[in-house]
């Protein structure tokens, strides 16, 4: 494939297509891996696609003509990463309140993955606007991720004004204690790869439980690990210094976990 391709309502995105989408930073996204033509998780990216469109737009998405435009923008290529990012060229930055019909841009590109090198992470109080949605505003997300990078880390774990753990930069986050997996209830997007590690450790037979997880007792797990889009797991080796074990057990189930949902077809 061409090393990337953008399509804006189904057809190839020019320069005065993209000019809003510069210069407007209003809109929300969601991103997947397509492998073999499939995605895991399809319909959970359409059913957060929409439901974001009726809550910053006013106004429904056409799902079936999304997934045509998917479809179309991923052509034939076999494996690929591709993102799906809705905006409005008719949304009004005097009245933002106003409904207004959503235009979807499809960006397709080389497929990508995250190489399972254990990650140290720096705690930072922190929570997104709107952490539900998927959405555009992502400065605090690489300049915390930035910032923790200086000091000799890998990435940064976002922690809400009263210390409990929320999620990652653009990851979230799950704890291990040796017999359930425990997934933090803070404010946070409900990420399509945790929902469907969730799923899978339920058909697996493997307990998980959303609790509040405060940074002081992170160090009271066996293990972390940090999911997204573009992995299914990878393990954290520590936290503010805190030493975390490398557990190739619980990737090993978190694998079998995933390999139990299902792909579906563009």
């Amino acid at each position: 494939m061409d090393r990337y391709r953008i399509e804006l309502n189904g057809a190839p995105a020019g320069v005065d297509d993209l000019r809003h989408v510069a210069q407007v930073n209003y809109g929300h996204f969601t991103s997947m891996q397509v492998r073999a033509g499939a995605v895991r998780g399809l319909g959970l990216h359409l059913e957060r696609l929409q439901r974001a469109t009726l809550e910053l737009f006013g106004r429904p998405l056409d799902l079936a003509a999304t997934r045509e435009w998917m479809r179309r923008a991923a052509g034939a290529d076999a494996d690929l990463s591709l993102r799906v990012n809705v905006f409005s060229r008719r949304f009004d930055r005097d009245r933002p309140g106003t409904p207004a019909a959503p235009d979807v841009l499809v960006a397709a590109g080389p497929a990508r993955a995250i190489a399972p090198q254990p990650l140290r992470v720096a705690s930072v109080r922190y929570v997104r606007e709107a952490p539900h949605i998927k959405h555009v505003g992502t400065f605090g997300l690489f300049l915390h991720k930035r910032l923790a990078q200086a000091q000799g880390c890998d990435d940064a774990l976002f922690v809400d004004a009263g210390g409990a753990v929320a999620e990652g930069t653009i990851w979230n986050v799950g704890f291990y204690d040796g017999e359930r997996v425990v997934w933090p209830d803070a404010p946070a997007l409900d990420g399509i790869s945790m929902q469907l590690l969730k799923a899978g450790l339920r058909a697996c037979g493997v307990a998980s439980v959303v609790r509040r997880v405060a940074l002081a007792e992170v160090g009271a797990f066996r293990s972390a690990f940090f999911t997204n889009a573009s992995c299914t797991a990878v393990p954290i080796a520590s936290i503010d210094g805190t030493a975390l074990r490398v557990d190739e057990a619980l990737l090993r189930l978190l694998d079998a976990a995933m390999a139990t949902q299902p792909a579906e077809r563009l």
